[in-house]
């Protein structure tokens, strides 16, 4: 039976092929599986750089390319084009095997050939004697981590990113993902442990499943000749096709081609075959930690004894919208119905609200806004006369109290107050636990609760109980959102041991103000702990501007130590951000339509483009600006999301979505950052910088929401955060190759 690999990019490409083309395609290659290839015109190419690359035809006008080697019974799908176009492609590439991962890659030698040639004549003319971008890097490092030695002297002639930027498309896959984690700043050891080491340790679980069996170990292809292992060793490009039913199931959803390819720095993450305790995944927006969180609860669920119940696993998060988009993409990626059952996904505080409800045999009254939160607070402060604000007693209760689960006053006496930056002397302690005890009297004599108490009390009755824990394993998404008291309930839900927690998160999002330490919660990631660096969702364009936000801010990684963006990079490139101001709302809600309907205009499906604005308001004016003119549109979170239309929503509500192209709107001075969310400087200094963080941190994920094209708009004076932004992105504009 022959084997058949498809390439990632044919993939992704194929979705944008007509219906009955794509019919067509899966009726030529199923024939391969049946060993009747013979007569499907599996055509030679005359002046091609490589014999194996062949064309075949798919209908009277479009043929496609195969990779097929002169022996053997293994073949490759690399394009489907146009007639001229895929002769044109297939006579200019080359497949060649990758010196360090022996893993197959595709090179255009004759773009190669004249970008040498164009780069070596550049340096000749200018004979300025300038830094070159990899003149600190040696050759024997180059060629350990792959780079072929023909690619040398085009190698060292490059000068800045952007020269390596534009050889993306042409230059050898794994040896330009080499030369950009060099470019951006990783030292050569870090790059062979992140991009040549994670292809050459392949999963050793016999029960991958089956549309990513291309990661399988090279001793399972001993029987098969070199070109199937090679392309078994070429992780997160090509996957091995084991017949009809998955070729078909893979063809039927392209633009899911997260189910199906991993990048090996994501596959080895996802299917470690265990770890020995919590175990953690980081990365910046993009980069695929939720992908992997999904991958490690399957992997998870294949592994569970015959007789585990249904739920034994949990996959929650903070939001129950977010946890609505898990739930969603798990039915994808598991298709099978007895295996997705073994998978509860719910979010955090749903979880708790149903243990509690469940001890108390009654429901809960939750008071779930937080401006009644805050004026139950003032209300007490007046009745107690004590001279503390409304919005520091509630922060004190939950990042402090609350956090560190105290119990009595002599507790919060001794307690640390690390990050709070009003200091408290005894007798104002003393004061301040007056005020935790009539606040929280208060909501039992109304049979009240917050998220955060509910949290704490089903912890409490979760550690009581004796027996046994609910779960097996628990996988977590958008960890640096969630709170401590929402920490020990997930604590309490798993018993410690292998696989007890599986963590994702990034605290360069975090837009909800939890700092949490896992260390000091008992949660220790030392040694299990992985950092993701390849944005796969934005361009470098939109990334390099968004990034430029939080550059300078000092951000916890959550383990006591301090989080980094270095070396976070993108695989695509695009059009730098646009930024425009307006002299009144009406202006820019005007700007903004225009520019949606130019999207629309140039092929962008409205559903691909999504608002996101600080305050909802702002959110319905716009979409009532976009049905006057004639474009559909959805305000998420107040009307039922139809499917049609632009996508507009709250910044907060945006995350964990994506979209072809962002407008961020309303960018205001007093907007963002939102003064009602920003504790003022004379009452706590240390939270004013923290909450100005976390309004920083809801800018950049509003702008990482963006794949392709990203706009950002405001009236009036525009937001502190954007002066200088502006400033950078007319450089980067003026600095971008044409």
């Amino acid at each position: 039976m022959a084997t058949l690999g498809i390439h990632k990019d044919f993939l992704l490409e194929f979705a944008k092929l007509e219906k009955p083309v794509q019919k067509r395609v899966h009726e030529v290659f199923d024939k391969f599986r049946q060993h009747r290839h013979a007569g499907l015109h599996l055509e030679k190419l005359e002046k091609a750089r490589d014999p194996r690359i062949r064309t075949i035809r798919i209908t009277q006008f479009m043929r496609g390319v195969v990779l097929a080697p002169e022996s053997g019974d293994s073949f490759l799908l690399l394009k489907v084009m146009a007639h001229d176009d895929a002769i044109a492609w297939a006579v200019k590439h080359r497949a060649t095997v990758n010196s360090a991962t022996h893993g197959i890659e595709l090179r255009d030698d004759v773009g190669l050939e004249e970008a040498t040639a164009g780069v070596q004549a550049d340096a000749k003319g200018t004979r300025t004697g300038g830094q070159r971008l990899f003149e600190h890097i040696s050759d024997k490092d180059l060629t350990r981590l792959g780079v072929d030695a023909d690619l040398l002297p085009l190698v060292r002639h490059l000068s800045d990113e952007a020269q390596l930027d534009a050889l993306h498309k042409i230059l050898p896959e794994q040896q330009y993902d080499v030369l950009a984690g060099l470019a951006a700043g990783m030292k050569p050891e870090d790059v062979w442990r992140e991009v040549v080491v994670v292809q050459l340790e392949q999963p050793s679980d016999p029960e991958l499943p089956t549309l990513t069996s291309v990661t399988e170990s090279s001793e399972a292809h001993a029987d098969q000749d070199a070109f199937s292992a090679a392309m078994a060793r070429s992780q997160g490009r090509i996957a091995l096709l084991s017949g009809p039913d998955e070729l078909l199931e893979i063809l039927s959803r392209p633009f899911d081609a997260w189910r199906v390819f991993l990048h090996p720095s994501q596959r080895r993450i996802a299917y470690r075959p265990s770890y020995s305790g919590p175990a953690r995944v980081t990365g910046g927006p993009g980069t695929g930690k939720t992908v992997v969180a999904l991958h490690r609860a399957l992997h998870l669920a294949r592994r569970l004894p015959a007789d585990a119940p249904d739920a034994s696993i949990l996959v929650t998060t903070f939001t129950k919208d977010l946890a609505a988009d898990l739930q969603s993409n798990l039915e994808l990626l598991i298709p099978e119905p007895g295996l997705r059952a073994k998978i509860h996904v719910v979010n955090v505080d749903a979880l708790a609200n149903q243990i509690v409800r469940e001890n108390r045999g009654a429901p809960l009254a939750l008071v779930t806004g937080q401006r009644e939160i805050t004026s139950r607070w003032a209300r007490v402060a007046r009745r107690l006369d004590i001279d503390f604000t409304d919005v520091f007693l509630d922060q004190e209760w939950r990042q402090v109290v609350l956090a560190q689960d105290l119990r009595s006053p002599e507790e919060y006496l001794k307690a640390s107050r690390t990050g709070r930056g009003t200091p408290l002397s005894p007798l104002k302690r003393a004061q301040v636990w007056r005020a935790v005890e009539a606040f929280t009297q208060d909501l039992r004599q109304a049979n009240e609760w917050t998220f955060l108490q509910v949290c704490a009390e089903a912890a409490r009755i979760l550690d009581e109980q004796a027996a046994p824990r609910r779960y097996r394993h628990v996988v977590i998404d958008e960890a640096q959102d969630l709170h401590p008291a929402q920490w020990r309930l997930l604590r309490a839900l798993v018993a410690p041991g292998a696989d007890d927690l599986f963590i994702a998160g990034d605290t360069h999002q975090r837009i909800y103000g939890n700092r949490v330490s896992l260390r000091a919660l008992g949660i220790s990631v030392t040694g299990r702990s992985t950092r993701l660096r390849i944005n796969y969702r934005t361009t470098k364009e939109i990334l390099t501007w968004s990034t430029r936000l939080v550059a300078e801010a000092q951000v916890d990684d959550m383990d006591g130590g301090e989080d980094s963006l270095a070396g976070y990079r993108s695989a695509y490139r695009g059009a730098v951000p646009q930024l425009g101001g307006a002299s009144s709302k009406a202006e820019e809600i005007a700007g903004l339509v225009s520019r949606i309907a130019e999207w629309t205009c140039s092929g962008v499906e409205p559903h691909e483009i999504g608002v996101a604005v600080r305050y909802l308001q702002l959110g319905r004016d716009i979409a009532a600006a976009l049905e006057q003119s004639g474009q559909r549109a959805t305000v998420l979170g107040s009307s039922p999301a139809t499917g049609e239309g632009v996508r507009i929503g709250t910044m907060h509500r945006m995350k964990g979505l994506e979209f072809r192209c962002v407008a961020v709107a309303g960018v205001n001075d007093g907007v963002v950052p939102m003064q009602s969310a920003v504790t003022a400087e004379d009452v706590d200094l240390q939270q004013h910088r923290e909450d100005m963080l976390g309004e920083l941190s809801l800018l950049f994920v509003a702008c990482t929401r963006a794949r392709e094209a990203l706009h950002v708009s405001w009236h009036g004076t525009p937001s502190p955060f954007l002066p200088l932004m502006a400033e950078k992105a007319e450089k980067v504009e003026k600095s971008a190759p044409a």
